[in-house]
Parts: C-alpha cells; sequence; structure tokens
C-alpha cells in the first residue's frame, strides 16, 4: 500500500517520513486545524525536499483560485479537496486533485468509484481526529483506487492489507503531539502497512 503522512508542519518531519519510505507528504491549509501550516511555510519546506514524493495540499472549503494559487506558490502536487464541492470548482482547478469521502455510511465508499479518492470517517471537524471506519464496509469492494485514513495506527494498519487499498494515509496516529511527528511510530506505520 503507498504511504501518505498528513500534517507535516517542519522539514524534519518531512524527512523522517521519507526516508522511512513515505510516497507522499500532507500540508494542511486549513486554520481550524492543529495542523495548519502557512503558505510561506510549507513552500520553505517542499522546496527543500528530495524530488519523486507527492506534497499533498489540503483544503476546506476555498474556492479554486486559493487552490490553485497556494499550489503554485508552495510547490504542491496535488490538491485533496476535503468537502463538499461543485463540479464548477473541480474544473477550474489547474493542478491534479483528489476528492475526499467523508464517509457516515457503507454506500457512501462507493461514491466517485470510477476515481481514486480518499475515504475517511465522516465527523464534524474536518480532518486528523482519529476516528475510524468500520472495515467490514469493504469486503467485497474494489478498493484498488481507495486511499483509507481515519483512525489509523502502527498497530492497526497491517490488518487492511487483505482489503487491497490503493494507499493508506495517516496524522494523528503517528504524532507525538499535535503537528509533530514521533519518527519511531512513522517508521513503524510505513513499516507495517508494506
Amino acid at each position: 500500500m503507498k504511504c501518505k503522512i498528513c500534517g507535516i508542519t517542519s522539514y524534519e518531519d518531512a524527512m523522517v517520513a521519507i526516508e522511512a519510505g513515505a510516497d507522499a507528504l500532507g500540508f494542511v491549509f486549513y486554520e481550524k486545524s492543529p495542523r495548519f501550516i502557512t503558505v510561506p511555510h510549507a513552500k520553505k519546506i517542499i522546496k527543500k525536499l528530495p524530488p519523486f514524493v507527492e506534497k499533498v495540499a489540503l483544503f476546506v472549503n476555498v474556492d479554486a483560485d486559493t487552490i490553485n494559487s497556494t499550489c503554485q506558490e508552495t510547490g504542491a502536487t496535488l490538491a485533496q479537496i476535503h468537502f463538499e464541492a461543485p463540479n464548477e470548482l473541480f474544473e477550474a482547478l489547474k493542478v491534479p486533485f483528489i476528492r475526499v469521502i467523508r464517509a457516515q455510511k457503507r454506500e457512501d465508499i462507493l461514491n466517485f468509484s470510477d476515481a481514486y479518492r480518499l475515504v475517511d470517517a465522516y465527523c464534524e471537524a474536518y480532518g486528523g481526529v482519529g476516528k475510524r471506519l468500520n472495515s467490514e464496509w469493504f469486503k467485497n469492494i474494489d478498493c484498488s483506487k481507495i486511499i483509507l485514513a481515519g483512525g489509523l495506527t502502527p498497530q492497526n494498519v497491517a490488518s487492511l492489507k487483505e482489503y487491497g487499498f490503493y494507499g493508506v494515509d495517516v496524522s494523528s496516529g503517528v504524532e507525538a503531539s499535535h503537528g509533530k511527528k514521533d519518527s519511531q511510530k512513522v517508521k513503524e506505520f510505513i513499516a507495517n502497512a508494506r
């Protein structure tokens, strides 16, 4: 499974994740998140990162212009759209993007099933609260285009291999504190996911 380490707020944490084998890093441009990062700070980190690692910019309730300009300015390579947005927004994006499905019931995970999508547990807040989806929902479903998020830890990620997810996305499950990664947990998470 591909691994994304989300909520990166420092160059040190970014490099720990990359050296442990992360395929993607997530940067949260949502001010209400404890993992919020400013555009100048993210740009400084991304500029120093090695090639062949996806730099994902996470957005909540903003317009296409904000998404386009933030990605262009920071060097982010993929936009993660963490809110219900009209088709016009997606059509106006000049960067590759991935939709987030905040699943409340089993049927939700089938939305946009022809596209790669990130599936997270629904909660009032957006992302990084450690709420886990019922893994039974994914039985007998083609999970090859699903990146699973929500409540993942180094201890439970290996149990997901049987479903054939494209990838997994973790934030709070590998933290020492909000926005600060625990290097041992990051290494264990990626090793156990593989």
